[in-house]
């Protein structure tokens, strides 16, 4: 389901632009100190992890399938999920550094299950051919 795209600069920008954005956005918010709050439930914070990295994977393969079609879809597959989880441990490598943050193991384990998650519910889910 991919459109056809005349230039690599629009491509680029519908698929590369998205990953750089939550890229960006998981920067920019784990720079600020933690929110003191009540947590709607407990562990909320590692289901947020799950889901942006679910996400960040997801926008990921779908960049990888547009921008190297030759790969295969296990190629892909890996490289999302290890994208994604690797940049779930940078975060936490600069939340350690960040006041009134820290670094956490489970955080990480959140991060990669939810790369995992997003990367094989876009293979399973959304590039079925009908």
């Amino acid at each position: 389901m991919r459109p056809s795209f005349n230039t690599p600069f629009s491509l680029t920008l519908f698929y590369r632009l998205p990953v750089i954005a939550v890229c960006l956005a998981i920067f920019w918010q784990s720079s600020y100190p933690g929110i003191i709050s009540v947590p709607l439930f407990p562990h909320a914070d590692k289901l947020l992890h799950f889901c942006v990295y679910a996400f960040l994977a997801f926008l990921t393969a779908r960049d990888l399938i547009a921008e190297k079609p030759f790969w295969s879809p296990m190629k892909i597959k890996v490289a999302a999920i290890l994208f994604a989880s690797l940049y779930g441990v940078s975060d936490e490598l600069h939340q350690a550094f960040v006041p009134e943050r820290d670094a956490s193991v489970f955080d990480v384990i959140a991060d990669v299950a939810g790369s995992i998650s997003g990367s094989v519910f876009y293979f399973n889910f959304l590039t079925r051919k009908t």
